[in-house]
């Protein structure tokens, strides 16, 4: 499998743009045009397939380099701190009642998102905040 990370890598590439990406435009979608189809089952299975793609491929990743969670500083910041509080923030921009919480949690949502992607560029648990 090793051979195929640089393949490996794209991919979950990719699919973290493509996650975040399908992410934001269900969010804007519903909370500024007031559509209806980001909660629709079709825009949800949707976002469970590139989720998955995305998990497997994180998975293989950790396979391959041998870098784990709770072993790596960066990835326990990317894996056990930051992205349930992406998911729990991207979950209540798409379904809380009150629309002020809605926008509240979609800015916290597309921060949180920026901070794993910086997290994942640096290797560091300080992301963008770190030295040099």
């Amino acid at each position: 499998m090793e051979a195929y990370y640089f393949e490996i890598r794209a991919v979950h590439i990719a699919a973290a743009l493509a996650s975040g990406g399908f992410y934001l435009m269900r969010a804007l979608a519903l909370n500024l045009l007031a559509a209806s189809w980001p909660l629709s089952i079709v825009a949800r299975l949707a976002s469970y397939s590139v989720d998955t793609v995305l998990f497997t491929a994180a998975l293989m990743l950790t396979a391959v380099t041998r870098q784990y969670p709770l072993v790596d500083a960066w990835l326990t910041m990317k894996v056990v701190v930051m992205l349930p509080l992406y998911i729990f923030l991207g979950y209540w921009a798409l379904r809380a009642k009150a629309f002020k919480l809605r926008l509240a949690a979609m800015a916290g949502a597309i921060a949180a998102f920026l901070f794993i992607y910086s997290i994942a560029r640096t290797h560091s648990p300080l992301g963008m905040f770190a030295l040099g």
